[in-house]
């Protein structure tokens, strides 16, 4: 996920674009109406049947994992004084000694930044794709306003985006690491959790035996909601009855 290359100017709005990672909702001016009144009997009722853009369309389980971290990159193509900007920006602190970069926070959306002397830098902390465009956008507004006038904002890129959500029973989790060796890796003395490496999507799930699953790894949300329904459906066969 990327946005074009295009110097940054202070009247720029900070309201980013819809993220490209949500499937379009197909608008109501595209559906024919019917021509005459049994024309609409006759068609096939299709809005049970109809895909959520945001979820795959297949969650029968009517469970929809939350967004918990958006992590997201972008490039201000110029060099940056890092100890200029932590002395001149507010929410900044920075110490070279521990790390070589900028941490500067940002109260809407609640976001953290690592800004870099490259140019570059990390965003997390966002609960969705347009959140994070939006404060990449305002840290870039900051930096330019420092006095770097040639920063830009491009190369914006969703790294990671981490989600969280509840299967409401509990798993067997040694059953599931044995049937499924080759995914995952469990091991209770070091980490409660199980690990399961999905293939397609290429997601990393950590499933604890209450029914709790965070997903991470994904770079579009679609592949979050895939892999947990992929994920839901082998959980079932490992359902603990409950005492």
């Amino acid at each position: 996920m990327q946005v074009e290359s295009q110097p940054y100017k202070l009247h720029q709005s900070s309201e980013a674009p819809a993220s490209s990672s949500n499937a379009p909702v197909p608008s109501a001016s595209h559906s024919t109406p019917p021509k005459s009144p049994h024309a609409k009997a006759q068609q096939p009722n299709t809005e049970a049947k109809q895909h959520n853009p945001n979820t795959g369309g297949r969650l029968s389980h009517g469970i929809v994992p939350d967004i918990q971290n958006v992590v997201a990159t972008t490039n201000l193509d110029v060099k940056l004084d890092l100890k200029k900007i932590a002395l001149r920006a507010r929410n900044a602190e920075y110490n070279p000694k521990r790390f070589a970069a900028v941490i500067m926070r940002i109260r809407e959306p609640k976001t953290t930044a690592l800004i870099f002397s490259s140019g570059k830098i990390v965003v997390t902390g966002a609960k969705s794709e347009r959140e994070s465009s939006r404060a990449s956008r305002k840290y870039a507004k900051i930096v330019h306003k420092l006095g770097y006038d040639d920063a830009k904002f491009k190369e914006f890129t969703v790294q990671n985006i981490v989600a969280s959500c509840d299967v409401n029973f509990p798993v067997r989790l040694e059953g599931l690491a044995h049937a499924h060796s080759q995914f995952c890796s469990y091991e209770p003395e070091l980490f409660p959790g199980l690990i399961y490496r999905m293939i397609k999507p290429k997601i990393v799930l950590l499933i604890f035996v209450s029914g709790k699953v965070v997903l991470t790894g994904a770079k579009v949300r679609a592949d979050i909601y895939e892999a947990f329904d992929n994920i839901y459906h082998v959980l079932q066969t490992f359902r603990k009855a409950k005492n």
